[in-house]
């Protein structure tokens, strides 16, 4: 089933998690978030000065991770000409510094705060603030001598803080309970001299993302009110809004995680954008005739998090056999300089496998979309269905040496974007309204079946793999159907009234939008029905999990191994909602590989 030396080991998946994020670039000089796996999964800022050289700005024990939302996203700012503000891990307070020691900004408190955004000498931000058993949130000021003023209130959530050149009017994004940032949202402006806040443009139904300034009267800014994120400009008090570039394609991602740019403003009036379906390519949009045109870069997909300093743009770009990459563009002259990657030493790239993008057709005739990663074998091949998290997110064709791993030793990987998954508009996400545990169920389980009848893979030799929201489509799925020959969660939601009593507050009323009423809990979960689980099962899980506790895992392997199903339950201390740390990614993937060899090996003759 697989080649007699694979060429890509359990440690060299695991120490390729750099994950690298956020860059911000001023003139020649760029700095980026890096994961450090090998230091408990830690994370630094990295500097990169005119001359190339590289340095980190924060040493160990320092970790630059904000937690607002619990997914946080981007932790630090640029100070020009003075250093970068963070937020700090362990005790969420706001830090400046310039490579020396750390200098608090903020007291400690019940505050968190993230999406950072410096402008007019002081740092603007979301700050969160947990008391009582409450969240609340608001948008404020913070000096760098400390000074912290809220400068609006009154919203559930708040994201992306956009000042205007002139400095009179904050833009920013809103919303309320029980909407989530992909269902409804707000752009509204206050006025910072005497604090009148209104509307511009969103609603219930209309998500509304990423305001920048065209000009001190003008805003660009992402709706899907057409059905799609598209790109719009629109004037200060909701007057004169135009698409710029009408097109069933997303220009925006959503928004799980806070500071994230996915188009930027260039020194010549231009849009830099991110766009397409599925994976985003990287074009040059001009507002004023409509016209986007591609550029010619070395990547097939970009996260939007980009930044730009007149011509000069940085970002994170990705191929299927180019890893993800921290990435200079000269608009001007066209040159594209790779300045970091996840992975610094790759296989020979005959070992990645090549992904190729198909279309399943699902139940009642649904387009299902998925990624097809074959293995370098005669088929039927063993193949795994990767499913992933979310639910509303989407798989992309990003390089990942966790799949060669895979396909290298002879198991092939379809990775599918089940109904319910960001990259191909708002009708397609909203499959999910309302039937989770139904439509993503289904849909993988077609995914499986189509392996199965194209001839690519082994009929009995299929099986099902997730984590957080996939981890509930893969215990549902083994559920539903004996297509599946075994299943690995990774912390799985198994049941719905211990998430709903335990999620934090971003998620609190995720469950009403993906499930409905707590009388169809049973109908749905996976726990409900671990009794029509027939197939060997893997759980893995983070004993320090805020986003799905531990006991969603326990309580479903116990219904498994009390029916005699064979069950594996692996726990890992002090990791949360994902593995960081080198040891436990390497134990997790070890352990995945021994239950698929131990699930397809060969039936002995008789």
């Amino acid at each position: 089933m697989s080649p007699e030396r694979p060429p890509i080991s359990t440690a060299d998946v695991a120490r390729s998690g750099l994950r690298l994020g956020f860059p911000t670039v001023l003139g020649e000089e760029v700095w980026w978030e890096e994961d450090r796996p090998a230091e408990a999964g830690r994370r630094t800022i990295v500097h990169r000065a005119a001359d190339g050289t590289r340095r980190e700005l924060i040493a160990a024990p320092w970790d630059a991770r904000s937690r607002v939302h619990e997914y946080g996203g981007r932790s630090y700012v640029v100070v020009p000409g003075v250093g970068v503000v963070f937020v700090n891990h362990s005790d969420q307070r706001l830090y400046l510094t310039d490579g020396g020691t750390p200098r608090a900004l903020t007291a400690d408190s019940e505050h968190r705060y993230g999406d950072l955004l410096f402008a007019a000498g002081v740092v603007w931000c979301v700050r969160e603030r947990h008391h009582d058993g409450k969240v609340d949130r608001a948008l404020a000021s913070v000096t760098l001598s400390g000074e912290v003023t809220e400068v609006v209130a009154g919203s559930d959530f708040y994201a992306s803080p956009a000042l205007s050149p002139d400095g009179e009017h904050l833009a920013y994004i809103c919303w309320n309970h029980p909407r989530l940032p992909w269902t409804g949202t707000e752009l509204r402006i206050t006025r910072l001299e005497d604090g009148s806040s209104w509307t511009v443009k969103g609603g219930m139904s209309e998500s509304v993302l990423a305001p920048q300034w065209r000009d001190n009267r003008n805003l660009y800014l992402i709706s899907d009110w057409s059905g799609w994120w598209n790109l719009y400009q629109i004037g200060i008090f909701g007057t004169s809004s135009q698409a710029l570039y009408p097109a069933e394609e997303e220009f925006a991602w959503p928004l799980w995680e806070l500071g994230g740019l996915p188009y930027l403003v260039l020194g010549d009036g231009r849009l830099a954008v991110l766009h397409g379906q599925g994976d985003l390519r990287l074009g040059i949009l001009d507002p004023e005739t409509g016209s986007l045109a591609d550029l010619d870069v070395p990547y097939s997909g970009w996260r939007p998090a980009l930044s730009a300093d007149g011509n000069a743009l940085v970002g994170i770009a990705y191929g299927s056999d180019v890893p993800r990459s921290v990435v200079r563009v000269d608009i001007v002259t066209g040159r594209v300089e790779g300045l970091r990657r996840d992975i610094a030493e790759l296989p020979d790239i005959a070992y990645l496998p090549k992904p190729r993008s198909v279309e399943i057709e699902g139940s009642f005739g649904r387009r299902v979309h998925a990624y097809l990663y074959p293995p370098p074998l005669a088929e039927p091949a063993p193949y795994v269905v990767f499913v992933h998290g979310g639910p509303t997110g989407h798989a992309t064709t990003e390089l990942s040496l966790e799949k060669a791993f895979f396909t290298t030793r002879g198991i092939g990987v379809l990775e599918v974007n089940y109904g319910g998954s960001t990259g191909y508009g708002r009708a397609y996400r909203e499959r999910l309204r309302g039937q989770w545990g139904v439509v993503d169920v289904e849909d993988t389980v077609a995914a499986a079946q189509w392996l199965a009848a194209e001839g690519l893979a082994d009929p009995a030799r299929i099986a099902v793999r997730g984590a957080s929201a996939g981890g509930w489509t893969v215990m549902a799925s083994c559920a539903a159907s004996t297509v599946f020959c075994g299943g690995v969660s990774i912390a799985g939601v198994s049941a719905l009234a211990p998430l709903v009593a335990a999620t934090h507050d971003f998620e609190s009323r995720y469950v009403e939008w993906l499930v409905g009423p707590e009388s169809l809990y049973s109908s749905r979960e996976p726990l409900s029905r671990a009794a029509e689980v027939s197939c060997p099962m893997l759980l893995m899980q983070g004993l320090a999990d805020p986003v799905v506790p531990p006991a969603q895992a326990e309580a479903f392997a116990t219904a498994l191994t009390d029916r005699g199903v064979p069950c594996t339950y692996l726990s890992f201390e002090g990791e949360s909602h994902g593995f960081r740390r080198l040891e436990s990614k390497t134990a997790a993937l070890a352990a995945e590989l021994a239950f698929y060899e131990q699930l397809f090996r060969p039936e002995p003759e008789n």
